[in-house]
């Protein structure tokens, strides 16, 4: 074991489960909240992509688990195999380790990956940076798998589970209680965050800024057990990503020992003020996804290059939180900005654009004239073709940006929760698309 302990807060990782972390309480209490009743425990990395199932040269999954494919995890595989650490230091203030996962599923099979953590201290709080480094030898770009960032397990006094879930957040409005069940429940965490509690409503808290899509519950007999029982709480928040062979992928979450209200307080004090989305594709995809498209792969540099070639190609955006009341209006005139192109039917008479204008920053190497912005709500899930609008594009392979005002449909209301484009209805053999961002903001000139 590597332990922090700062007086507030005692954490630890065990080197012979690959750096996993497998102990976390008050300094004071030193009740250990994590279980640890096999390798699929802890807290760890967890990652998901094809195939499926995955069988590299021959070896055949585990039957029980066959369905979740290329699934290396930090801690060991189901058969009892441990992850290996190749690097870990720890200075008092931070805590790193380095390892080779396992493939979950497979019999004593490493991942052709390295797992990072770097942890440090901060009051009653752990926050917790970590990396997936891919060097696989299969380079098929395979679809976007949910991910889970991380995996939480904790022992089975710890199983209400809290968080919000309401179109008012961070308003201080009565917390929401997630069915403690097995299979896990799903749902969108308004405010970034979500708790396994006690009945005296204390236990551990995620917080993981601009993450709402998290799943969790609670397996075997609730209110009993220790690290090595079987009864366990579950909390993962989810970004559906795209895991290339080479790519290099991080996220950052924050560990809340403590009270409900120590929880919820924390996050508040310390969370961003709520916006609108601004995605630019400079680095990276920005937990955007494919459904009949893939793109020409990691690294990303400045854009999207996305292959058409498929029916129907869409890009699929994360899951957020913004009200389309927010968005401020625009004063767009006929003629008075060159660089903007408007749907001819959407431009406005006067000065008034509308609420919601969405700038899409794209070049097009196609035949097809329109595309189509989708988008979901908090009281309706999905996307759907009343919640969406088409615009006329130019597909002369030069960039421009095409402002969409999706305040002028009465769909667009309330509290908004996610976005997809489709940059085409119907792609063909050579078609593709550059995307440089997909944003609220106007592009930098």
């Amino acid at each position: 074991m590597s332990y922090l302990d700062n007086g507030s807060i005692r954490i630890g990782v065990n080197l012979d489960l690959g750096g996993a972390i497998t102990y976390l309480s008050e300094s004071k209490g030193q009740l250990n909240l994590i279980n640890s009743h096999d390798w699929g425990r802890q807290i760890q990395m967890s990652h998901y992509s094809g195939p499926v199932p995955f069988a590299p040269n021959g070896k055949q999954p585990s039957q029980v688990w066959a369905g979740l494919g290329w699934n290396p995890i930090q801690s060991g595989d189901c058969y009892g195999n441990k992850s290996k650490v190749i690097d870990h230091r720890n200075d008092g203030k931070t805590l790193y380790v380095k390892c080779i996962p396992m493939q979950w599923p497979l019999n004593n099979e490493p991942g052709e990956c390295t797992f990072e953590c770097w942890i440090t201290l901060d009051g009653k709080t752990a926050r917790v940076r970590s990396r997936l480094n891919n060097a696989r030898t299969d380079e098929t770009q395979y679809s976007g798998r949910d991910q889970e960032l991380p995996a939480i397990y904790t022992n089975g006094p710890w199983y209400r589970l809290m968080t919000y879930t309401g179109e008012r957040p961070f308003t201080g409005e009565a917390p929401t209680t997630i069915p403690a069940k097995f299979p896990w429940s799903g749902w969108l965490a308004t405010e970034n965050w979500a708790a396994l509690v006690n009945t005296e409503d204390r236990g551990l808290g995620l917080w993981e800024p601009g993450t709402f899509s998290f799943i969790g519950g609670f397996a075997g007999k609730p209110g009993a057990g220790g690290p090595k029982d079987a009864p366990t709480g579950y909390i993962a928040p989810l970004h559906t990503e795209i895991l290339d062979y080479n790519i290099e992928s991080e996220y950052n979450y924050v560990l809340i020992p403590g009270s409900l209200e120590e929880i919820r307080r924390y996050v508040y004090d310390h969370s961003p003020k709520p916006s609108r989305p601004s995605y630019r594709f400079e680095k990276d995809r920005q937990h955007w996804h494919y459904v009949n498209a893939i793109d020409t792969g990691w690294p990303i540099r400045g854009e999207l290059r996305v292959l058409l070639e498929g029916n129907d190609p869409q890009l699929i955006g994360p899951s957020g939180f913004w009200l389309a009341e927010d968005s401020p209006k625009t004063d767009t005139r006929e003629g008075g900005d060159p660089n903007v192109v408007t749907p001819p039917a959407e431009r406005p008479k006067g000065g008034d654009f509308g609420p919601s204008r969405l700038y899409i920053e794209a070049a097009y190497h196609t035949d097809e004239t329109q595309g189509q912005v989708f988008w979901k709500r908090h009281d309706d899930p999905v996307f759907s073709e009343a919640k969406s609008m088409k615009f006329d594009l130019v597909p002369d392979g030069n960039f421009h940006t095409y402002a969409v005002d999706l305040g002028s449909s009465p769909e667009y209301r309330g509290a908004i929760t996610g976005l997809r484009f489709d940059p085409v209805a119907v792609g063909k053999a050579g078609d593709f698309i550059r995307v440089k961002s997909i944003s609220f903001l106007k592009p930098r000139e």
